[in-house]
């Protein structure tokens, strides 16, 4: 794996870096967009509009592996990949996961964000949270000379520590040109384990976090993973750049900062 792993240019990083703000715009936009009482097909029109007019940007989701919208959005117990739909409605007491990616001369930017809808209870405010805050923790291991296993590590033992499980069936990956690169980034592992992280690598973090069980099952449309024991599920992603002191969040949105 570690020969496959592509080190970005100092050129390609200020792309990707430009690709990751642009994409920061588009979450910024939608904390004021997303409320109770729209669809989530509202929600993708919306996200593909602000991307192509208004960024002059390409959504990179759209046509990937044969899928026909631009985001991904799940809702309560819906791990990842949840179709948007003109017939599914955001209630006050939900919590969504939208995951957006973009494309800025040929290189791509991938994040998610929660949205916790104003009645929903305090479990699933705290799913979110703790989620969030997950992957900071691993976020903060990221430099040369540590290891894949190190953030996973981080992750796992914060998430598990409130009594939550890891989904174990998707992990976080390279990007660049390509929106899945090598490394798989595992969101559970062991510390001084894994790929050795060097400066310029860039990949996603992005845990998705179950309040029950870690199983999940894939529903029939082919998409949408969903928590086996009906549970909620919840998930952060951000894209990270692996300095040569650290790292730099490349998709870090403006009310953002490294939690402590």
């Amino acid at each position: 794996m570690n020969n496959q792993v592509k080190i970005k240019s100092a050129e390609e990083i200020a792309l990707m870096r430009c690709a990751g703000q642009l994409l920061a715009q588009v979450f910024q936009m939608l904390d004021t967009y997303v409320r109770p009482g729209i669809s989530t097909m509202d929600i993708n029109d919306t996200v593909e509009a602000f991307i192509v007019n208004e960024l002059k940007s390409r959504p990179a989701s759209k046509g990937q592996y044969g899928y026909q919208y631009v985001l991904n959005s799940s809702i309560n117990e819906v791990v990842c990949h949840g179709v948007p739909s003109a017939n599914e409605v955001i209630k006050s007491t939900d919590i969504i996961n939208l995951d957006i990616t973009l494309e800025k001369n040929g290189y791509i930017a991938d994040s998610s964000k929660m949205y916790v809808m104003p009645q929903a209870p305090a479990p699933a405010q705290k799913l979110a949270d703790v989620t969030y805050l997950a992957m900071w923790q691993g976020i903060k291991q990221v430099k040369p000379g540590a290891t894949l296993g190190d953030i996973g590590h981080a992750i796992q033992q914060y998430a598990q520590s409130f009594g939550y499980s890891i989904v174990r069936d998707y992990c976080g990956h390279g990007i660049g040109q390509e929106m899945h690169e090598e490394p798989q980034v595992l969101h559970y592992g062991k510390p001084n384990q894994g790929l050795k992280l060097k400066a310029g690598m860039v990949f996603t973090i992005e845990p998705m976090v179950n309040q029950g069980t870690e199983k999940i099952k894939l529903k029939k449309d082919g998409w949408t993973v969903v928590t086996r024991d009906k549970k909620l599920s919840a998930q952060s992603e951000h894209t990270i750049l692996v300095t040569p002191t650290g790292y730099e969040v490349l998709t870090l949105r403006h009310d953002e900062q490294s939690p402590r």
